[in-house]
């Protein structure tokens, strides 16, 4: 399966309007020129696709500020021209598309800043049917990494595949013999080992706090074997304690609420 932008975004479109934009429809036929401002201190995500909403009713954008530009309040994003009536009935669509992105690449720019270069920040399923390629997108434009987009990206085996194949190392086993690369999440430090012995390629420390970080990793090495996996920390990991994570030496960091609890940047459509 490939994604289709263009389709997924007449879909918006087409939610939001249904049988026609009953007010717009008032208005006399009229050519304006409006504008898209932030009301805030943001990094742009989705501008290409708030001109293709756009363009889906006829109507001529020109982006003044691309995807990962910095922008500060009362600076215009994007100039739109075309029927008044056109430009109103895809406000919406294209305001809410553009400031959930921007929202999603600015709090990631936030984290980023936060860690080490070597340590990298990765987003998680946790985002919302039918916006998971956009906010994914508006991950990497802030400085993150998408991990993976679907299930089909990568084998990542969790507590409650154990929990139904009984046994960890079953499910490894299995595992390496169709696949290269294939994560494991733990929930403690000797499962940690167990699958850097069995040959797991990513082990996701779940829930461990820096302190159990380091003493596994400090295992690993005893062990021989950090150099054979790569590790990642998650859950529980917002911008109050993601240093303290990023100071462990783990690989990745992958934090869910830079998708699932999206603040949206005020931006608004002038004309």
């Amino acid at each position: 399966m490939t994604f289709n932008s263009k389709k997924q975004l007449s879909q918006f479109l087409a939610e939001d309007i249904g049988k026609g934009d009953i007010t717009s429809k008032l208005l006399p036929k009229k050519k304006i020129s409006v504008k898209i401002i932030s009301r805030e201190n943001a990094i742009i995500a989705g501008a290409p696709y708030a001109k293709e909403i756009f363009k889906l009713k006829g109507c001529n954008v020109r982006i003044l500020r691309n995807d990962g530009s910095k922008i500060k309040p009362n600076q215009t994003i994007m100039i739109i021209a075309g029927d008044a009536r056109s430009i109103l009935t895809c406000e919406r669509t294209a305001l809410n598309l553009l400031t959930r992105m921007s929202g999603i690449a600015t709090q990631t720019n936030e984290l980023v800043k936060k860690i080490p270069k070597k340590t990298k920040l990765y987003a998680t399923r946790k985002t919302a049917p039918g916006l998971r390629y956009f906010d994914k997108e508006a991950v990497e434009t802030g400085g993150g990494k998408k991990h993976r987009l679907r299930l089909d990206e990568m084998v990542m085996i969790k507590d409650n595949h154990i929990a139904v194949g009984g046994s960890l190392v079953s499910l490894i086993k299995n595992a390496k013999k169709k696949y290269k690369k294939f994560e494991v999440e733990v929930e403690n430090i000797p499962d940690a080992i167990l699958a850097a012995k069995e040959g797991a390629t990513i082990i996701m420390l779940d829930n461990f706090t820096p302190i159990q970080i380091k003493k596994t990793i400090q295992v690993l090495k005893n062990e021989k074997l950090r150099n054979k996996v790569m590790l990642e920390a998650s859950g529980g990991i917002s911008a109050k304690n993601i240093s303290k994570y990023g100071q462990t030496g783990v690989d990745i960091i992958s934090v869910g609420s830079i998708t699932n609890s999206v603040q949206g940047i005020d931006m608004s459509l002038e004309i």
